[in-house]
């Protein structure tokens, strides 16, 4: 196993998060792109985890938490680390110990450049981004939120754990029409794939739905909203995770266009 930081030559797959081989990613559009071209001056780190025949199997992306969705200082933030299970494409290179490499890189790698620390998101639920993985990995937990829950490792004495940063916007909608509400920042495939649909829902109803696209890539607008990607319907938030269908969103918006009638 080798890990190595993102070559050119894999950008295409990294904007992917190695779902090459799928045709509903195309649903994503250019949004991770885009975001990577804002963030790479700004810190952003990648890597990747080659196996022993040279394939990509694994990936980690992590930048400074001024940067990141979370509130700290002189700490990364880890985004997100991805070792592609699906038997589809590449295969599954799960269970090898891809991840625990991509992570102890990536620690290595910040406290190298002088950071006090690097702090993760996880799930208190058991599929992806387990809380429970990092703890194992000697992440402590700091706070929780909902079903998520921040985590962290300091690397010196003087490290401030991070915060969340709760939700301080709701949406507004117009009483004789429905809006969609749709904040994107670009960072995470599955959830640009959800923004997508999301717009392309809205669009079949014309005259009688308001798109309001939030573009949260723009931290001083993540902040007024303390909001990153999700989607709202009038009132109604969208479950995001895992990407609901395109035939979800349109049910959802169509039962709140048949109530203006």
């Amino acid at each position: 196993m080798k890990i190595i930081d993102l070559e050119e030559k894999y950008l295409p797959l990294y904007f992917v998060c190695l779902e090459d081989w799928s045709e509903e990613i195309k649903e994503a559009g250019n949004h991770k792109e885009v975001w990577y071209n804002k963030m790479k001056d700004k810190g952003l780190r990648v890597k990747f985890a080659l196996d022993d025949k040279g394939e990509v199997g694994g990936m980690i992306q992590y930048l400074p938490i001024e940067h990141s969705h979370v509130e700290g200082k002189d700490l990364y933030f880890i985004n997100c680390i991805w070792v592609h299970g699906h038997k589809k494409g590449r295969g599954n290179f799960q269970k090898h110990g891809m991840g625990k490499a991509l992570l102890q890189a990536a620690e290595g790698d910040v406290k190298a450049i002088g950071a006090k620390g690097i702090a993760a998101w996880g799930l208190r639920l058991p599929f992806w981004m387990k809380a429970s993985w990092f703890k194992k990995q000697g992440f402590s937990p700091v706070e929780k939120y909902g079903i998520m829950m921040l985590l962290w490792k300091p690397s010196t004495n003087e490290a401030v754990p991070p915060k969340w940063i709760g939700q301080k916007q709701t949406p507004t909608f117009e009483p004789d029409k429905v809006t969609v509400t749709a904040l994107c920042s670009g960072w995470c495939t599955a959830q640009n794939m959800t923004f997508e649909r999301a717009k392309r829902a809205a669009a079949e109803f014309k005259d009688n739905v308001v798109l309001k696209e939030i573009d949260t890539s723009d931290r001083n607008v993540f902040l007024e909203w303390g909001l990153a990607d999700d989607i709202y319907v009038n009132e109604k938030h969208v479950r995001n995770g895992p990407p609901p269908s395109y035939e979800k969103i349109k049910k959802l918006i169509a039962k709140k266009v048949k109530k203006l009638r």
